[in-house]
């Protein structure tokens, strides 16, 4: 059985030229939890459905974090069979609430082949953690609004104690790290990066600066960010959204009007990953394990860098040219999975004191 996931997986056209085998009469309903940002292509989805014999049910959770408490309040009367978006910052959480499904393990299955990024320090070359799967990777750090900041005459941050002086007051927004998953990682970035007690320390400073908080990535980017009419020039978003503004441009363009500040103790590596989910029934886990496997095919892989705006997982998948505007940054912050599991509600209920209350 373990071997025939990965021998469907390669028989899909997403592995390889061969087709998978005619579609069921009847297809198999996955249910399929994910974050708001999840985003691929309807005809390589409907190309999975036609293939696999399945009939996705895609259920928007909202941002990670958000979904994230759904799963864990709904775990006795499960609403997805398979989750894709929790990443590393979240992962403590979730292996905690154990809603988390052990994954087929077989030789050649995406468990088991090399990942470009590993949910946790704890993992193998194959990336995954208590059946998190690794789909792909991007890097959480601080945009600007390069046409803002020329017409200010304001020099460009370069360390986070700048953004506390009173010359960037009120420019800053940020996602709150209790909803939202790069509002959790750029918090932990600080953490790692300068020490648990400066890094709160440059929060309380931050708040009294006009830091503005907001409960996701979407509101802080779409809303708040100067960019896009809001009034805050300064944002947490990630390495790709420079390239996506090119992408998205209504006008052909060849530089970025935004640009990546990576600047030490400001720059989180997240993995997002796929999992079963406990409570699923035998057919429906049969279909997850497709699903994911389709995650990590290389159409998908190459198709993501467009559409989430995140690097591929699967080693070897090519760029999309557009991607040259999302540099990945040198060097990045990281925790060690015992300190997240340890630490990370503490850090976050003191982050919501420092900053909120």
């Amino acid at each position: 059985m373990k071997r025939h996931f990965w021998a469907w997986a390669m028989a899909l056209g997403f592995a390889g030229p061969a087709l998978a085998q005619t579609a069921l009469t009847n297809p198999t309903l996955l249910r399929v939890m994910t974050h708001s940002s999840f985003d691929l292509p309807k005809p390589l989805l409907s190309r999975f459905e036609q293939e696999a014999g399945v009939k996705l049910q895609l259920i928007k959770g909202g941002d990670a974090g958000e979904m994230l408490n759904k799963l864990i309040l709904s775990q006795a009367a499960p609403v997805a069979d398979v989750v894709y978006g929790i990443d590393n910052t979240l992962l403590p959480r979730a292996l905690a609430s154990g809603i988390l499904a052990p994954f087929p393990s077989a030789a050649g299955s995406a468990a088991q082949r090399p990942a470009q990024a590993r949910m946790a320090d704890t993992a193998g070359a194959d990336g995954a953690v208590g059946g998190l799967v690794p789909v792909n990777y991007g890097y959480v750090n601080l945009n600007i609004d390069t046409a803002w900041f020329a017409q200010k005459g304001l020099a460009l941050p370069k360390r986070l104690q700048d953004l506390s002086s009173p010359a960037y007051r009120d420019l800053l927004v940020v996602p709150n790290p209790a909803t939202s998953s790069p509002g959790q990682a750029f918090m932990l970035a600080t953490v790692a990066g300068l020490g648990e007690s400066a890094a709160f320390d440059w929060w309380a400073r931050m708040r009294a600066n006009g830091v503005k908080v907001v409960k996701g990535w979407s509101e802080a980017y779409y809303t708040e960010f100067s960019r896009n009419g809001g009034s805050r020039p300064i944002v947490v978003s990630y390495a790709t959204s420079p390239a996506a503004e090119v992408f998205y441009s209504k006008e052909k363009i060849s530089t970025s009007p935004t640009a990546n500040v990576f600047m030490p103790a400001a720059v989180y590596r997240q993995v997002e990953g796929a999992a079963l989910l406990q409570g699923a029934s035998p057919t429906a886990r049969a279909a997850g394990v497709k699903f994911i496997e389709f995650l990590r095919a290389p159409a998908v892989q190459q198709a993501l860098q467009t559409s989430m705006w995140m690097y591929p997982a699967e080693p070897g998948t090519p760029r999309d040219p557009v991607m040259q505007h999302a540099q990945e940054p040198s060097s990045f912050e990281s925790l060690a999975l015992a300190d997240l599991k340890s630490q990370a509600g503490r850090w976050q209920q003191r982050w919501t004191q420092v900053v909120l209350k």
